[in-house]
């Protein structure tokens, strides 16, 4: 079973699929795909980190991402590399992953990249406004203001990244195949609709 977690910032989603993880004993990949990635391919970690969720920002695009694996002696500056290169070598990191058994990922396209795979089920999390601010003052420690602000911020860029590298719409119901909103059930009820609806599916 491979089951494929988008979520907006503040609803939850994260910890909905770190409980999905507890209860169907799957592995969950978020940024451990990005410390994996480094792992396969050489490059530092701090490289993965900076283009976590970003489009292309660097010059060399897909000169040195053409092989996933680039050997030491290639890498002249990290700038060189490009966040499509990286983005690259990530879904590699995710194709070889989902090729090994179950497991549940966490953003970065996962539901594009393995839309292949004959067991992949995809699920975006949401939440009303006024739950998501509240959850990100109170994990997060900050005021109202800076939170409005970073939940703007967070889902522009989602919605950036997600469009580049799938051309498809972050958040809208025809890009996967459930969509829930957390505020509705709770984070524990939301973890219930989800078993319900992967029970039903199998």
């Amino acid at each position: 079973m491979i089951i494929c977690v988008g979520r907006q910032l503040g609803s939850g989603g994260k910890e909905i699929a770190e409980k999905l993880s507890v209860v169907l004993d799957i592995p969950l990949y978020d940024k451990e795909i990005l410390a994996i990635a480094a792992r396969n391919t050489g490059f530092k970690k701090e490289m993965f980190e900076n283009a976590d969720e970003k489009v292309s920002q660097n010059v060399l695009g897909w000169f040195l991402g053409s092989s996933p694996l680039v050997s030491d002696s290639l890498i002249i500056q990290d700038s060189l590399i490009s966040n499509d290169a990286l983005f690259k070598m990530q879904c590699e990191t995710i194709n070889q992953i989902a090729s090994k058994g179950s497991a549940i990922f966490v953003g970065r396209c996962a539901d594009y990249i393995l839309r292949d795979h004959p067991n992949r089920v995809s699920f975006f999390i949401s939440a009303d406004q006024k739950n998501r601010i509240e959850r990100l003052c109170h994990f997060r420690g900050i005021t109202m203001e800076e939170a409005v602000k970073t939940i703007k911020k967070s889902d522009k860029q989602r919605s950036t990244y997600y469009k580049y590298y799938t051309d498809k719409t972050w958040g809208a119901a025809w890009s996967y195949d459930f969509c829930l909103n957390s505020s509705v059930f709770g984070i524990d009820g939301t973890v219930d609709s989800i078993l319900e609806l992967l029970n039903r599916k199998k």
